[in-house]
């Protein structure tokens, strides 16, 4: 089974301050409402070499679905990526995130990587019961700086040696 990398927009490639002269300032309008937004255009780059080097798939797992691949992907260079719908119902049922049971549902037992600053031990526990849900590694992501290439270097680890043989790990 093919593993996945799912990718958060806000505090992972849209962090809440520049970390680095190279993220870039946009301004977007979604949905009628104006956002201003931190990309650095070199996470396109480095996110589909993690995909090629592991044999991974790339997923939208943001509130942004749709709207992440007409306006983060052309900034950072990605293609358009399927995207997890996370927004149908934002309510927790044993305190997990909104996007879990979502990303639980759309997983089907296939080993993963997330990239995610919102997520608990509760998002954890939950995935571990969860019976769709195989091997996977959440990667804690400070929303301050954002995706690093430690963060990178992590899911290349995990997927390339230990992916498909690991229970679950929070880093």
């Amino acid at each position: 089974m093919k593993p996945l990398v799912l990718l958060d927009v806000d505090g992972v490639l849209n962090p809440q301050r520049r970390s680095s002269l190279r993220f870039r300032r946009y301004e977007v309008v979604v949905d009628g409402e104006a956002h201003g937004i931190l990309l650095d255009p070199r996470y396109g780059a480095k996110l589909v070499a993690l995909a090629r080097e592991t044999g991974a798939e790339l997923v939208w797992a943001t509130s942004w679905e749709q709207h992440a691949n007409a306006e983060i992907s052309p900034r950072i260079g990605l293609p358009r990526l399927p995207v997890i719908t996370v927004t149908d119902d934002l309510t927790s049922r044993v305190g997990e995130h909104f996007k879990t049971r979502p990303v639980a549902d759309y997983v089907r037992h296939r080993p993963f990587v997330w990239f995610d600053d919102d997520l608990t031990p509760a998002d954890q526990d939950y995935l571990h019961a969860h019976p769709g849900v195989g091997a996977f590694l959440l990667i804690d992501v400070d929303p301050q700086t954002g995706l690093t290439d430690h963060h990178l270097a992590q899911a290349r680890d995990w997927l390339t040696t230990t992916g498909s043989n690991q229970g679950d790990v929070q880093a």
